[in-house]
């Protein structure tokens, strides 16, 4: 169907508008000429023109006559006045004549003419002697002539002004039934217009619902397509991030095993090779989480000039390798701390030094952050100079679009994915500031990264976690505990103590639900993943209890899966919270406290540690494990069970969980040897939990892969997954050994 524009519809507004202006005018030119037709022309003359006649009739019986009697003077006063009269109406005839009110006629003129005549002759009071009047007889005679001469005329006049009236009327009346014809088509013509307008656009209704159906259909299959790509990823995430993790830690514990200088070499290519997959992996994971909106930001208490140590511990060797400066400074007035999102800043910041290193062949390369004022707050600039290559207009133009490189011969020279700049600048908005540029060709680039500053001033360190943990006035809570293995069970069961709440556990939902029917608890922590009965189904369960106060228990999530889609299964599934592993004793008590509030404090007898008086070796510090270590654990997590728990009580979780590994090992290698895939995730998952908690990393990386794979790897690669898992173990051990975490009942085996 043709569209057409406004145009024409104010064409024929402009048409029916010049139609109705047209009709305007003929009906008031109608009206004046009715007007016109419909007054006496003349009428007050033909009346005059009557009563002269008649005056004139009235003077003729009164005049002398031959042989009559002389008039009685009475009869003399009569004629007189007869004669008076008379003059009166011949002077207004003329008066009306030469006033243009009568219509030139000769009889009429003629007979005035006589008239005067005769009053000339006779006078203005007709006294003259009887033989005068006499003499006048003839003229009186014509005169009476001429008077009936203007009579018939004036009656001929009138019947002539009645049918030019009756002819303006006819006219007036053909002239409207045509102007009421035209109207009526004009009205039918504009009826037509608009139904056929009408009828159009009913049909452009129906387009646009069938178009309106076919987006919601498209945007269903949009948001299925959505839902599966994020799906997908998050499975790629785990197979992809997890043997790249494995890859990483290899090829660390291969650099410990004293190589040849050729061999050396190899393994810093393979390194560097690892490195780039795993930062083109993060980058699309991470633009598919900002198109989705699922990214969210994590904001922290941050010691600036520490998170710059760390960009520049990172970024510095990168810059030595090329023989370029790298300066990071901060200006006095950068507070000590601020709020922000640690690991999207730190991300947005290797960006921009990594790109201003690849394109600097000489000079050096700077980071100054400054503090600028703002609209509504202060403004943290993070403002990154180098003295590269430069770019020209072109190439800023499409600096930001994705997949972009400004040309080609870039491209080919520089390498890679062309996302890194825009996924950056989508997290600098997401934070609420963004990145602008200046560059020329040859003089090098200015990266400025601006966002709003939240300046923070927390306690002392060790102030600072007890205030995490004591969070409020004391109030013991009893908590259930649905949890598989018996390590994470045991390291729960030590976090709660510690925190001054009482534990009661459940090994798997439909112990969980038995227990929750059975008697009235403070919190539930479910697991989502355990046999028999999932966390999820074990929630809808305790939900649909007949009694309100057992199925309003507040119940939080425990799970190693961080991504959106499960935390909204929990959410729909009835729980309050959600807490990922490993799990920390700040993140339980501030859950808690969110939860009960000042209700949910620890007893002042709970035993609080202090990382003061940790070990050197035990403190939250890169430079305490080696890279051997680092690859297998995760000294973090390990400084955070120190926090909820004694060295000794930790030293015998991990007693458990090494006492528990020959037995997990054979359920492992049982179904694979028997082909039971649901088997292998149940084992696979519990000591993932298991291994995230007490911080083995790569145990637990490994565990994923098994369990996501279970389903669909092939034998050879999960029996391979398996033989990993007990190499790891080993490993697992002796990184222990060297941080003096084994106990000693498993060292004197």
């Amino acid at each position: 169907m043709p569209r057409r524009g406004p145009g024409w519809l104010v064409a024929i507004g402009a048409l029916l508008a010049l139609a109705v202006v047209i009709i305007g005018g003929l009906q008031w030119r109608q009206l004046v000429l009715l007007s016109h037709a419909v007054v006496d022309e003349g009428g007050a003359w033909v009346s005059l023109a009557y009563r002269t006649e008649a005056a004139y009739l009235r003077v003729y019986e009164r005049w002398p006559r031959d042989g009559a009697p002389p008039a009685r003077p009475a009869h003399d006063d009569d004629r007189v006045r007869r004669w008076a009269a008379f003059v009166e109406r011949v002077a207004a005839l003329r008066e009306q004549t030469h006033q243009g009110q009568a219509p030139a006629l000769s009889e009429v003129e003629g007979a005035l003419s006589r008239a005067e005549y005769l009053i000339a002759q006779v006078g203005q009071a007709a006294s003259p002697r009887p033989e005068q009047l006499l003499a006048l007889r003839p003229e009186l005679d014509a005169l009476g002539d001429a008077m009936q001469a203007m009579s018939r005329r004036a009656g001929e006049f009138v019947e002539e002004q009645g049918g030019q009236r009756r002819e303006a009327v006819a006219q007036h009346n053909r002239i409207g039934m045509a102007l009421t014809l035209f109207l009526t088509l004009l009205t039918l013509a504009f009826a037509f217009i608009a139904l056929r307008q009408v009828r159009r656009l009913e049909q452009r209704r129906v387009v646009l619902e069938e178009l309106t159906t076919s987006l919601r259909e498209s945007r269903r299959e949009a948001e299925t397509a959505s839902a599966a790509k994020s799906a997908f990823l998050a499975n790629m995430s785990h197979e992809l991030r997890t043997p790249f993790q494995g890859l990483l830690g290899m090829l660390s514990m291969l650099r410990e095993t004293g190589l040849s200088p050729k061999q050396m070499d190899y393994l810093r290519t393979a390194t560097e090779s690892a490195d780039h997959l795993l930062r083109i992996l993060n980058d699309i994971l991470d633009m598919s989480q900002l198109e989705s909106g699922r990214l969210a930001l994590v904001p922290a208490d941050v010691d600036v000039r520490l998170l710059l140590r760390d960009v520049e511990a990172l970024m510095r060797p990168q810059a030595l390798r090329k023989n370029l400066a790298l300066h990071i400074d901060a200006e006095p007035a950068v507070p000590e701390r601020v709020e922000l999102d640690p690991t999207r800043v730190k991300q947005v910041l290797f960006n921009l030094l990594a790109n201003a290193i690849k394109f600097s062949e000489r000079g050096a390369v700077v980071l100054d952050v400054r503090v600028t004022p703002g609209e509504d707050q202060k403004q943290l600039v993070f403002i990154v100079t180098d003295t590269g290559i430069g770019m020209d207009a072109a190439t800023l133009a499409g600096l930001f679009k994705r997949f972009s490189q400004g040309d080609n011969s870039r491209s080919r020279r520089y390498g890679g994915t062309g996302l890194g700049l825009e996924i950056s600048r989508d997290l600098a908005r997401l934070m609420g500031g963004d990145i602008e540029v200046r560059s020329r060709t040859g003089e090098g680039s200015v990266f400025t990264f601006r966002m709003p500053m939240r300046e923070s001033v927390p306690p002392p360190a060790a102030a600072y976690h007890r205030a995490e943990l004591l969070a409020g006035q004391a109030g013991a809570l009893n908590v259930l505990v649905a949890e598989d293995h018996p390590v994470n069970r045991q390291y729960l069961a030590a976090v709660l103590e510690n925190l001054g709440h009482h534990a009661h556990f459940a090994a798997d939902g439909e112990e969980a639900l038995q227990a929750a029917r059975s008697r009235r608890f403070d919190l539930v922590l479910m697991d989502l993943h355990m046999p028999k009965l999932d966390g999820i189904g074990a929630t809808r369960a305790i939900r649909a209890l007949a009694e309100p106060a057992l199925a309003t228990v507040p119940i939080v999530a425990l799970t190693a899966d961080a991504f959106p889609e499960t935390r909204q299964r929990c959410m729909l599934a009835g729980m309050n919270d959600f807490l990922t592993k490993p799990i920390s004793a700040q993140a339980l008590a501030t859950t808690l406290r969110r939860l009960f509030g000042g209700a949910a404090g620890v007893s002042p007898l709970g035993e609080i540690h202090d990382t003061a008086k940790l070990p050197p070796r035990q403190l939250r510090s890169e430079s305490a494990l080696s890279p051997a270590s680092s690859a297998m654990l995760d000294q973090a997590t390990i400084n955070n069970a120190l926090l909820s728990m004694s060295h000794e009580r930790l030293m015998t979780l991990i007693r458990a969980f090494l006492d528990e590994a020959p037995t997990t090992l054979q359920r492992l290698r049982s179904a694979v040897r028997d082909g039971q895939p649901l088997d292998l995730r149940v084992n696979a998952h519990a000591a993932r939990g298991a291994a995230l908690n007490l911080g083995f990393s790569a145990l637990a990386a490994t565990a994923e892969a098994l369990r996501e794979g279970a389903s669909h790897l092939p034998a050879h690669e999960i029996a391979l997954l398996v033989k990993r898992f007990e190499d790891q173990l080993v490993q697992t051990c002796d990184a222990l050994k060297r941080l003096g975490l084994m106990p000693e009942a498993i060292l004197k085996q």
